[in-house]
């Protein structure tokens, strides 16, 4: 697991003299002031009064120090000071920041950007197809949280021209969630918040990985689109949460990250469960969605014949931030069905789909 954030001093502790000298007190007089006997006997004065409460330290401290973090591409990102206007370009990055404590100092937020419940009064600054790079620069953010994936890489490359700090979230792990949680906490000032609201992540996970992990494989299908039919592959976090819960995705082998499939290769993969997601999780007796209801045309299959297709809820599921814990518990309860749903085995069998 990569650190998460490190913050340092640029020029390493400064001294009382520099912080005479360099803005802590006594720099409203002329240069002759600040060199005569009575000034600096005064300033002398005063910064022991500073120091017998801690300020001279802190201020210095604060003059000079900066904060970098490695995020999810594996580029370090430093700031001066902690930032005060950020910009989160996808949901689930608006979702982290609220959850690291940083909400307040949101300025702006793409399309669909609609928890927590304060998210959706943010300005936007775009979608998924497009950024608005005028409205984003008017804004003066000093740091703006990408999705590596989501956004156009050659508007972010202007953004980047620009000076503007970027830092790129994109969890690949379950697991992964909690470290943006704390690297974001370090470069908003949140460290704090952001540490519980990662231990209590951590501790949910740790939890469904107890319970669920190694229990007998589930093979599953899971269905992004369904014209043209996409899945993930193996290197995405549903297929994380897929391991973790006990299932085994049936095209984790392929190269694309979201690959396109054929129904015929479906078919011959004969899942034991097929998984997409709705608006909301999908009530048992609850017509299913369209594209999820079509595989009932191939009664043959494992997945249609024992009933096991499920609809997740997308907005815990896509959306690698705080909630997605919530999603993963879905799936690993629907798993568990799936497992449920199995003909009892005759005596001698070990046979698992």
């Amino acid at each position: 697991m990569r650190a998460p954030a490190a913050a340092h001093g640029k020029h390493g502790p400064c001294t009382v003299q520099q912080w005479l000298t360099g803005g802590g007190i006594g720099t409203t007089g002329s240069a002759r002031e600040a060199r005569s006997p009575t000034h600096r006997r005064a300033a002398w004065r005063s910064a022991g009064l500073a120091l017998a409460f801690g300020v001279a330290l802190g201020v210095c401290q604060h003059a000079y120090a900066s904060i970098s973090v490695i995020d999810d591409a594996g580029d370090r990102v430093t700031l001066a000071a902690p930032a005060r206007r950020v910009i989160a370009l996808s949901p689930h990055a608006v979702e982290l920041v609220y959850a690291a404590g940083g909400g307040a100092k949101l300025v702006g937020a793409v399309s669909y950007s609609d928890y927590p419940g304060a998210a959706k009064t943010l300005p936007r600054v775009g979608d998924n197809n497009a950024l608005d790079l005028e409205r984003i620069v008017a804004l003066r953010p000093d740091l703006v949280i990408v999705w590596r994936h989501g956004n156009d890489e050659r508007q972010l490359d202007r953004l980047r021209a620009l000076g503007i700090a970027l830092y790129h979230s994109e969890p690949r792990k379950i697991d992964d969630v909690a470290t943006d949680l704390t690297a974001l906490g370090t470069l908003l000032g949140t460290a704090s918040q952001a540490d519980v609201a990662a231990t209590e992540y951590r501790t949910n996970v740790a939890a469904l990985r107890a319970r669920y992990a190694k229990r007998a494989p589930v093979s599953v299908f899971y269905e992004v689109w369904d014209d043209p039919l996409m899945t993930l592959n193996g290197t995405h976090v549903v297929s994380d949460i897929i391991a973790l819960c006990g299932g085994r995705n049936v095209f984790a082998q392929l190269a694309p990250l979201v690959p396109t499939v054929s129904t015929e290769a479906v078919v011959a993969a004969d899942p034991e469960a097929i998984v997409t997601t709705g608006q909301g999780p999908t009530p048992a007796g609850a017509p299913l969605p369209d594209g999820l209801a079509a595989w009932r045309a191939w009664p043959r299959m494992t997945a249609v014949a024992r009933g096991n297709l499920f609809a997740l809820d997308g907005d815990l599921i896509n959306r690698p931030g705080p909630r997605l814990v919530q999603g993963a518990a879905q799936l690993c309860r629907d798993l568990d069905l799936a497992r449920a749903r199995r003909p009892r085995e005759t005596p001698g069998s070990d046979r698992i789909r």
